[in-house]
């Protein structure tokens, strides 16, 4: 039994090699919202296409602007798996936004496209306001500034 096995050792490691390394060909992927949306939003002629046709051609916008029902955004996001040395933690590979503006009767008058390098960065404030609404009771004070007290002097 070990003879034969020994003689096929030639053909089943090349087989099994060729197996292997077929298995990480493509690279592993999360996608969110609708896939090629550059491609897509290239087919829209402005003052020609209708709001039926980019339903054909896209699909249903994923959200309207709150203010104005005649804007539709659709969203495209993939996320991709680092190497190495980012640990395996998800990478942004594409993050684009199509913003489309149509007129009264439905026909489209702007297109934009923005990807990730037209994303700004926001700063917030690390200031926080006080409400007046959440102070706390006399007895909750009292009882945290005894806590305070007893587990301060610990280290």
């Amino acid at each position: 039994m070990f003879l034969r096995f020994k003689y096929h050792n030639k053909k089943i490691i090349p087989l099994l090699f060729i197996i292997l390394i077929g298995c990480q060909l493509q690279e592993p992927y999360k996608n969110h919202g609708i896939l090629f949306l550059k491609n897509r939003s290239e087919k829209l002629v402005l003052n020609k296409t209708n709001k039926n046709d980019v339903i054909n051609i896209i699909g249903q916008p994923h959200s309207k602007s709150i203010t104005d029902e005649n804007q539709w955004m659709y969203i495209e996001r993939i996320l991709t798996k680092g190497k190495y040395h980012k640990l395996g933690k998800n990478i942004l590979k594409t993050n684009n936004i199509l913003v489309l503006d149509f007129d009264k009767y439905g026909i489209l008058k702007n297109k934009k496209l923005f990807d990730k390098n037209d994303k700004e960065v926001v700063r917030f404030s690390k200031m926080e306001t006080e409400n007046d609404l959440v102070k706390r009771s006399f007895v909750q004070s009292f009882l945290e500034s005894v806590r305070s007290k007893m587990y301060g002097n610990r280290k």
